[in-house]
């Protein structure tokens, strides 16, 4: 487990160090290749994040998603199912609060919320990924619960991991409860993988 938190603090040191117009030109490199994604084209309910300690900011592809008439869904801290997401809509006029990590969400409004299995694509944040499409997030195992019915079924939304190019590493040391990605979309590619 060291390891992985040794590679967690590198890569987010190295994702932070990113100055705020490399951060800027990746966002709208981002949203480029959503522009062209087939399967974003067709979904009509996505699941993404509002980015946080230099992650890949989503925010002209939220925009751009509302101009499509898209739903745009946020991931909320589950107030009775510890280690859970709930998936709320999210609009220009959502009330926000900070979740115990000083992460923004929506105000939990029971009114709101997507069960994750109706959504169309889950977008993961994550902190580091390998070649052969496995994600190292921040620990927590949030989506790797969320993603466990879509790894062993193939069920529920496809998940689609977004990162900068600088969090490519050689191999990451997977635990049996990492659920690898199909795909990850970094501002310069677009990759697949092949996963069982």
């Amino acid at each position: 487990m060291s390891d992985r938190q040794s590679l967690r603090q590198l890569i987010r040191q190295r994702r932070r160090a990113l100055s705020q117009t490399e951060q800027q030109i990746a966002a709208q490199q981002l949203l480029a290749q959503c522009q062209q994604h087939p399967g974003m084209l067709a979904a009509k309910r996505i699941a993404l994040y509002l980015a946080n300690d230099g992650e890949l900011s989503t925010l002209p592809l939220i925009h751009w998603l509302w101009a499509q008439r898209k739903e745009v869904y946020l991931p909320v801290l589950h107030p009775f199912n510890p280690g859970h997401l709930l998936f709320l809509r999210y609009t220009a006029t959502s009330p926000m609060t900070q979740n115990r990590f000083g992460i923004a969400e929506p105000e939990l409004d029971v009114l709101q919320v997507l069960p994750h299995t109706n959504l169309d694509i889950i977008c993961t944040p994550l902190v580091a990924f390998d070649e052969t499409g496995n994600r190292l997030g921040m620990g927590g195992g949030y989506y790797d619960r969320t993603l466990a019915a879509w790894q062993q079924h193939r069920l529920g939304p496809k998940p689609l991991g977004i990162a900068h190019d600088c969090q490519q590493v050689d191999a990451i040391p997977c635990q049996s409860w990492d659920v690898p990605l199909p795909e990850i979309l970094t501002p310069s590619r677009r990759w697949r993988f092949e996963v069982s």
